[in-house]
């Protein structure tokens, strides 16, 4: 019952959020509607795609979120558990160096099979792999916004500059066969 309420007020929300977006989109599109000029106007054309952007992000962040969650649980579970054996073994803490040593190595043992365990289990893995697919999902979110806000800016964007790039690589190329064949030449010259 509350997930569905949920559900419905995070749909009620992205409505409520892409009418609003429509309205902003329209008021901008004609230039007379909207007093702003230059970066905000294109600011204000430009909202609906980060608004979109944000409420897909909002999606993706709170799946992130739930794994990030379930991940940490996993590790406190298994620490919690590792540190219950331990105390098992070694109910009072020794008072001599030897035992205090014996009592390290099985604490490092017992630790490091149950995290050996943990992250070889198929449950942890599952949520590992979703984990990094969320965030990964989220960062592409956060670019596309950042995208959006530095072309609203004239700023260059990530494409721009890897374009610049790649270009910068070619004529470096190029530069480099033209100089290695003027060597040839001066080389075959002097003989």
């Amino acid at each position: 019952m509350v997930l569905e309420q949920d559900n419905k007020k995070n749909a009620d929300y992205k409505h409520l959020s892409l009418f609003w977006t429509d309205i902003l989109y329209l008021l901008a599109s004609k230039p007379s509607a909207i007093a702003s000029a230059g970066p905000m106007r294109k600011f204000a054309m430009q909202t609906k795609k980060l608004t979109t952007e944000m409420i897909e992000a909002n999606d993706d962040l709170a799946e992130f979120s739930k794994r990030l969650t379930d991940y940490y649980k996993l590790l406190s579970d298994t620490w919690n558990e590792a540190q219950k054996r331990f105390n098992s073994k070694f109910p009072e803490i020794p008072n001599d160096i030897e035992h205090i040593e014996a009592a390290k190595r099985v604490w490092v043992d017992i630790f490091e099979n149950a995290f050996t365990e943990l992250f070889d289990s198929e449950k942890f893995g599952e949520n590992f792999g979703k984990l990094i697919s969320s965030e990964l999902e989220l960062s592409k979110h956060w670019n596309k916004m950042l995208s959006v806000l530095l072309e609203t800016a004239n700023l260059p964007t990530k494409d721009d500059i890897d374009e610049v790039y790649r270009e910068l690589h070619s004529l470096r190329k190029r530069i480099n066969k033209l100089e290695k064949n003027e060597r040839k030449k001066e080389e075959n010259n002097g003989k």
